[in-house]
């Protein structure tokens, strides 16, 4: 379940960022700011109806929010961990975990491109 809604949502993210990208240019990553954000409010919905609606399955889970919302943008997991975190009374903890993931994020972004190039 998880690798056929990973497999669908990654193909979702790429034809929509492709064609946004196309539409709005690509001096903003437009194309991924939609997708991230759009991603967001879908993982937002889907586990708040799933959580609601305790007779569906647990494969629903793995196919939706895990899988195609997975495979669509991780951002959104991102996004949901950091609310719940919030939503538990650890702000200090949510700020943290937003802080360190992107400056981590941008630093293995650089890292990755060096050793990139430097394999090539």
């Amino acid at each position: 379940m998880v690798g056929i809604g990973g497999g669908l949502g990654s193909i979702l993210r790429f034809w929509l960022g492709t064609y946004i990208g196309s539409k709005m240019g690509t001096r903003f990553p437009y194309g991924t700011f939609v997708v991230n954000i759009t991603g967001s409010f879908l993982i937002g919905l889907v586990l708040a109806l799933l959580t609601a609606r305790t007779q569906w399955s647990a494969n629903w889970r793995y196919l939706i929010p895990i899988g195609f919302i997975g495979g669509y943008t991780t951002f959104s997991s991102f996004e949901f961990e950091t609310l719940r975190t919030m939503q538990d009374g650890r702000i200090g903890l949510g700020l943290l975990y937003v802080a360190t993931s992107v400056i981590a994020g941008l630093v293995a972004v650089w890292g990755g491109m060096i050793a990139g190039r430097a394999i090539a």
